[in-house]
């Protein structure tokens, strides 16, 4: 496949082909991408996240704000993401600048989630250290415990979502021989200039 011509110049709508074709065939979650960010040591910290959320104003991922991603995008309010769907033979990189989500968003995304998954956003501080899998564990029964007569797991406070604000797209289509096609869209005002890159 090429995508010469087939979305002009717009990557959203590629991604969104792209993304629809990899739901249909990827035996992991299509939404899984690898996030990079920077640490106060200067070097790059990469791990995969679910990005739940992407249209127009960019890719939106959910945390514990005192994870050490969120430390880090505090810090240094810029990050990268890779998606690979191997599947279907394509790649998306994104770069670009960071938000966080409004609290409505972050509240109407919580809302989604399967009440495990609630519960164990409010038993958990993300990145800490920890003695045991046991402390782990006491703690989310206590959570469990402390919400089990209530109909909605509210979210807490210390967990929301960022936004990748993308400034530039990278799109690559795999091709026997490696001779892959690749594009690379970045934003300007309005706008996004898209060019040919060689692979």
């Amino acid at each position: 496949m090429s995508v010469d011509g087939a979305f002009g110049s717009d990557p959203l709508a590629w991604f969104r082909a792209s993304f629809a074709r990899a739901q249909q065939s990827e035996s992991f979650d299509p939404c899984r991408a690898a996030l990079a960010t920077v640490g106060a040591d200067g070097l790059p910290h990469v791990r995969f996240v679910l990005v739940r959320r992407v249209d127009e104003r960019g890719f939106a991922f959910f945390t514990n704000f005192g994870s050490d991603k969120a430390q880090q995008l505090s810090a240094l309010p810029r990050a990268a993401l890779a998606y690979h769907w191997s599947s279907i033979s394509e790649q998306v990189r994104i770069e670009g600048a960071v938000e966080r989500v409004s609290d409505a968003e972050a509240d109407a995304y919580f809302a989604t989630r399967p009440r495990a998954s609630q519960l164990s956003a409010w038993a958990s501080r993300q990145s800490r250290a920890i003695e045991s899998r046991a402390v782990l564990d006491s703690a989310y029964a206590t959570i469990e415990a402390r919400f089990a007569d209530a109909a909605v797991v509210p979210r807490p406070a210390f967990w929301g979502g960022y936004r990748v604000v993308p400034t530039r797209i990278e799109l690559w289509l795999g091709h026997d021989a490696r001779l892959h096609d690749r594009w690379s869209f970045v934003r300007e005002d309005e706008a996004w200039r898209m060019t040919r890159l060689q692979p």
